[in-house]
């Protein structure tokens, strides 16, 4: 696992009340694709493959924390039918290419990591074919 100190550095300066769940949610991203790399992009950890940005961490408002799985920063046609085909109840979709999990606490990030893990695989995958 390969934690960024710039993404580190950046976090302590927030005093963040959910820093234990954005924690455990970088650890679990990092393990899950190890191709991952991680920075600050839209006041948050963003993290990408090379210049591919795949998944940001919404960390504001402090209520809880948000996982944005997307295709990048530009607007990219839609695909007619959802990235991915799982019925995973932790995804709220915004568009078929771009859907949120949201987090309140540990226990929630807990129980639901190893679907989350899967989600983060099976995004990669799509994404980057």
């Amino acid at each position: 696992m390969n934690k960024n100190q710039d993404v580190t550095t950046f976090l302590d300066q927030q005093n963040h009340p959910l820093r234990t769940e954005i924690e455990q949610l970088r650890e679990l991203l990092l393990k899950a694709e190890p191709k991952l790399h991680e920075n600050v992009k839209w006041n948050g950890p963003n993290y990408c493959i090379g210049d591919a940005d795949r998944i940001t961490m919404k960390i504001q408002p402090p209520k809880q924390i948000q996982l944005i799985f997307h295709r990048g920063v530009k607007k990219l046609e839609q695909p007619k039918q959802r990235l991915l085909t799982s019925s995973s109840k932790l995804l709220l979709w915004k568009e078929n290419d771009r859907s949120v999990a949201s987090f309140k606490n540990q226990n929630e990030i807990e129980n639901s990591a190893s679907e989350l893990r899967d989600i983060i695989k099976d995004w990669i995958k799509v994404t980057m074919e």
